[in-house]
């Protein structure tokens, strides 16, 4: 069995409110604070090719990529873009509807393993990003663990926060569940508090309370059980851990650089420093 840490990566959604303004500038802090990866979620600005040199020239590599994000419409350009930035995985996911009920989830499978098979031929490793509301129940079952029998081939970015669906389901349990089909975990960590809805009347819609976001926190600050979701993946699976965080109520970078060290000094994960 592999034993070896697994190496660091970052998604870089975490950082684009700072990647807009100066994205080089952001790229070689990340390499400072000794991230091995990155994973991009737009380039703002940099071609294809241009970014991979510049994240290599710094010493990190690209672990895995969102850009583009795979569609049924855009295999082709996901094919080209990956093996010029010299990646075997890419993402992708679905919003909640097409997870709303048993048909909007088989017909779901349906076009996701259509296609893993066509970027599989390509050598492409498809791996599809979750958020909470797959990880919600219906008919007494989660509704991922449906979706995964329904497409019994396709791999799986897990985002180890959404998976516990704000302390509904045991995030270690559901990391362990599905390690077999995990190369690419999510390393997230909040308050699991779900945000506060409120019904809007002219949408007919929930919609969040302003001020009940729930913010997300550094890794190693919230209530996730960091260091069980590590201990229950298949580390001869998994490749790369993610940092990500969606939002934060504090300094982003001081989050970023806050995730790291704790990863990495309490031997969780491998960094460059």
């Amino acid at each position: 069995m592999t034993t070896a840490l697994k190496p660091l990566s970052i998604q870089l959604y975490t950082l684009r409110e700072e990647a807009a303004k100066d994205f080089p500038a952001v790229l070689r802090r990340l390499a400072k604070i000794g991230f091995k990866g990155v994973e991009p979620a737009g380039f703002f600005g940099f071609a294809p090719a241009e970014f991979r040199k510049f994240v290599e020239d710094l010493g990190m590599v690209v672990s895995s990529t969102h850009s583009p994000w795979a569609r049924p419409g855009n295999l082709s350009e996901v094919i080209d873009v990956c093996g010029i930035l010299g990646v075997d995985m890419v993402a992708g996911g679905y919003g909640a509807d097409e997870f709303r009920s048993l048909d909007a989830i088989k017909a779901t499978a349906d076009t996701t393993a259509a296609m893993n098979e066509t970027l599989a031929k390509a050598g492409l490793t498809l791996t599809i990003h979750n958020h909470a509301w797959e990880f919600e129940k219906i008919d007494g079952r989660i509704k991922h663990e449906i979706f995964a029998e329904l497409c019994p081939d396709v791999k799986f970015e897990l985002d180890t926060y959404w998976a516990a669906n704000f302390g509904e389901n045991d995030a270690p349990e559901m990391v362990r569940r599905f390690a077999r089909r995990s190369p690419l975990l999510h390393i997230k960590d909040g308050p699991l508090v779900r945000p506060q809805s409120v019904y809007d009347a002219a949408s007919d819609t929930l919609k969040v309370a302003a001020g009940a976001s729930a913010s997300l926190l550094a890794v190693g600050s919230g209530k996730n059980d960091i260091k069980g979701i590590i201990a229950a993946m298949d580390p001869e699976i998994t490749r790369w851990l993610v940092v990500e965080q969606d939002n934060s109520d504090t300094e982003m970078f001081a989050c970023v650089e806050s995730s790291y060290r704790y990863l990495t000094s309490n031997g969780l994960a491998a960094g460059n420093v």
